[in-house]
């Protein structure tokens, strides 16, 4: 009853915030995203019939509070649908750093979700497995399928669930990573998302931006794609800085990125567009052909960077890739 599973973290192009009901984080609205390599997160769980009690460590370090109480989540569901309530431990590497805004939590549900599925002996399609990282995070439902996925809002398992998008971009994308280290909490800026007077609005217009979103991707028109996932990303934040909190993550260096995105794409005519989650990190999108000239600049701005392409569906790895 051991298993061990890899997922890649996401990167959000069509965003969610908020959340209708927070213990099966299910959101107020549809989201899509693309999940970026060689990124990933590797889990390893094994099910204890004879332990006393269930632990958790991520990249070494045992989680304890409200990341544990997540962590339960999946763990208790996945208990549930396998019929049995053994112990389980669980151990999680990240490839890259967590809680700086590149989706560490996404990859890490998913990565969970599979090896806990497959541990307990269920046999679930991913769209199935999804509904289960998504108690744990709503973003890891898209990493469990990939690539580029379409989370659908939902009040159940059987609508709430994430599917791929086909598309012709996932060999052409390249994406340069702008590290911004900050710390953040996307957990209590979800909480407060309807609480802001943009919500609303946020609300009224995402619905056409999903819809303009596939159409794109199946079109593999790259500049009507990441021009929305830009825009996205400015609307996402003028809802958060607008909560109770005010919550307010970017930093100078963020603001530097954007600004040199834009000189590329103005003065160069370089296809290439900014993005960001909840957090100071900034994704560069751009095409195989201008990478380099890309991440140059992006560098310049005194950052650390890395080049990241389309990452594939989360997956079950060899006995021989164990943690434990």
């Amino acid at each position: 009853m051991k298993a061990t599973a890899k997922a890649h973290p996401i990167q959000g192009l069509v965003k969610y915030h908020g959340m209708r009901d927070e213990e099966l984080r299910l959101p107020y609205h549809d989201s899509i995203s693309v999940c970026t390599a060689p990124t990933h997160t590797k889990t390893t769980v094994e099910f204890q019939p004879d332990a006393a009690e269930d632990v958790y460590r991520i990249d070494g370090e045992e989680v304890t509070g409200r990341g544990a109480e997540r962590i339960d989540a999946v763990v208790d569901h996945v208990r549930s649908l396998a019929e049995f309530d053994h112990a389980v431990r669980l151990e999680s590497e990240n490839s890259f750093p967590s809680n700086i805004g590149f989706g560490s939590s996404s990859s890490g549900f998913a990565a969970a979700a599979m090896a806990l599925a497959e541990a307990a002996g269920l046999d679930l399609s991913r769209p199935d497995v999804s509904t289960i990282a998504r108690r744990g995070s709503s973003s890891a439902a898209r990493a469990v399928t990939g690539a580029f996925s379409h989370l659908y809002a939902g009040l159940n398992d059987e609508d709430c669930r994430s599917e791929r998008i086909e598309s012709d971009l996932e060999d052409d994308l390249r994406i340069v990573a702008a590290h911004v280290p900050a710390y953040k909490e996307t957990e209590q800026a979800h909480e407060e998302a309807a609480e802001s007077h943009m919500f609303e609005a946020r609300m009224a217009h995402v619905h056409e931006q999903l819809q303009t979103m596939r159409d794109a991707l199946r079109e593999a028109d790259f500049d009507r794609t990441f021009e929305l996932a830009e825009h996205d990303s400015l609307s996402l934040t003028a809802t958060t800085m607008t909560g109770p909190a005010g919550w307010v993550y970017w930093q100078p260096r963020t603001i530097a990125v954007f600004n040199a995105v834009r000189e590329l794409r103005e003065e160069e005519d370089v296809p290439v567009y900014f993005s960001t989650d909840t957090g100071a990190s900034v994704y560069v999108n751009t095409t195989e052909e201008h990478v380099e000239r890309v991440e140059s600049a992006v560098a310049d701005c005194d950052v650390e960077t890395d080049v990241w392409r389309v990452g594939g569906p989360a997956e079950i790895l060899p006995e021989s890739d164990a943690l434990f």
